[in-house]
């Protein structure tokens, strides 16, 4: 009876050691067929057409914008140069840098990378998959949407990365990045897509892809790709406020990237179509008093004189719903659409005037580019930002001040635009009314370049800023 007691034990356990083998080898199963993926094929497949790109360039001081405390302030979106600029050296000359990433798209030596890592390099030295270096031409940038088109000789045909659709990809799809993050060189990270066509302040004419894949220092320039090993993007920027990654990484769409190319290729610059208009986004409060059942659309604050939107007769307070067949669900659609638009093409756009949908047909004018030399249609009222502060103003008129329920006596400039530059750096947004500049009254255009081209250099400079109809002072210095 014990006998067969330990028979019927040992049979339970082997039944029970069977099962945990089942289920074991079930849960493996289940972990390969779960769609998880593989990228080592991606990697061995993708990783000989990305290059790591260092520049020699003269030493400059890095820009310094402070708080009223005298704290530095750092800018919310940052670029990524790779490594920290070098002090310059005893002998003044200048110094080696690994800035980034990059990849070749042609067999014979054409390179995508961001303007930022090349901006400002006296020579361009790319470094290929097999450790040897090539001097770089650069054939043309563009800064609007960070992008530079490089050049390398070499006596055999080069290895090229595939190049993917975005337009096809979808949130929640698995991408990778290559690049040399911290000057490591061919490393991989890996991700999803978390959302696309997104609009930051820095870029508003390119629709990203965000990601979660991490991205650091090194990394700029560099593909991301799908996995089929294609190229869907260059990764450009992160969302930082500790200056390291936090889960949000931004890359520029490839089919904006060869739209890009084309003209680079051709001409060295890029031309985007222009509607010669100042727009804001429209909030829940905006929405109501324009009658609007939800906030959408981008509000028109300001017509250029003379420019597309005025020719065919758009006014402030227009808010643009529909360009040609896109639906403009915010403002930073616009300038996207608008952007890929050639010069002189005409477009028919949807706006609603006093609560009621109208169409207008406007030829598209050309964007005004410091690279392309394209004449600008300036007037006193005219946006500016060719100032250290990176910021576009316009005189207050009626429109302005009942939009920003300001008072009569109020007097400034109201802020329509902010690019890169100190204003940014301290938190200067659409909207601001800049009253006094350096203690200075400033009340038209024409006064506030005046101010700002004699701002001092490496000293405290105040300036006073109506929000919201609270005034304040902040302070801020401009370097050398």
């Amino acid at each position: 009876m014990s006998r067969v007691f330990f028979l019927c034990k040992k049979s339970l356990y082997n039944v029970g050691f069977s099962l945990l083998l089942f289920y074991a080898t079930l849960a493996n199963a289940s972990v390969r067929g779960s769609g998880l993926p593989d990228f080592a094929a991606l990697f061995e497949q993708a990783s000989p057409a990305v290059v790591n790109i260092s520049t020699l360039a003269s030493p400059k001081a890095r820009p310094s914008i402070y708080g009223p405390g005298g704290e530095e302030i750092p800018e919310i979106f940052r670029r990524y140069f790779g490594i920290p600029l070098p002090d310059e050296s005893p002998s003044g000359r200048s110094q080696p840098m690994s800035l980034g990433s990059g990849f070749i798209i042609s067999s014979d030596g054409y390179i995508l990378t961001n303007n930022h890592v090349i901006e400002g390099a006296d020579q361009i030295i790319v470094r290929l998959s097999d450790r040897s270096e090539r001097a770089a031409e650069l054939i043309g940038a563009d800064k609007r949407s960070d992008l530079a088109l490089l050049k390398i000789n070499n006596d055999r045909s080069l290895p090229v990365v595939k190049l993917g659709d975005s337009e096809s990809v979808k949130s929640g799809q698995w991408v990778a990045a290559i690049g040399s993050p911290f000057n490591f060189e061919y490393s991989i990270t890996k991700g999803i897509i978390s959302a696309l066509n997104r609009s930051l302040p820095s870029d508003s004419y390119v629709p990203f892809i965000q990601t979660d894949v991490p991205i650091n220092p090194g990394n700029s320039g560099g593909p991301l790709f799908n996995m089929n090993g294609e190229v869907i993007g260059i990764n450009s920027q992160i969302f930082t406020r500790s200056g390291g990654f936090m889960g949000l990484s931004f890359a520029i769409p490839v089919d904006h990237v060869m739209w890009a190319v084309d003209q680079l290729k051709e001409k060295g610059y890029v031309t985007r179509g222009w509607l010669g208009v100042a727009i804001q986004d429209v909030d829940r409060d905006l929405a109501e008093s324009f009658g609007l059942e939800k906030p959408m659309g981008a509000l028109i604050s300001q017509v250029v004189p003379g420019g597309p939107a005025d020719k065919a007769r758009l006014h402030p307070g227009d808010i643009i719903v529909r360009f040609n067949e896109r639906v403009i669900s915010s403002s930073g659609v616009l300038p996207m659409s608008v952007g890929v638009i050639k010069p002189g093409e005409k477009a028919r756009l949807e706006y609603i005037r006093n609560g009621k949908r109208k169409t207008a047909d406007v030829v598209v004018g050309e964007l005004p580019d410091e690279n392309s030399g394209a004449p600008e249609h300036r007037g006193d009222k005219t946006p500016s930002d060719k100032n250290p502060l990176g910021v576009q103003v316009a005189e207050l008129d009626e429109n302005y001040r009942n939009k920003l329920r300001l008072d009569e006596d109020v007097q400034g400039l109201v802020v329509i635009g902010v690019n890169r530059g100190a204003g940014r750096s301290i938190g200067l947004r659409q909207g601001d009314v800049i009253t006094d500049l350096n203690n200075i009254s400033v009340t038209t255009v024409t006064e506030f370049k005046k101010v700002v081209a004699k701002l001092p250099r490496n000293r405290s400079i105040s300036m006073r800023v109506i929000r919201g109809g609270n005034p304040g002072y902040i302070t801020f210095r401009l370097q050398e």
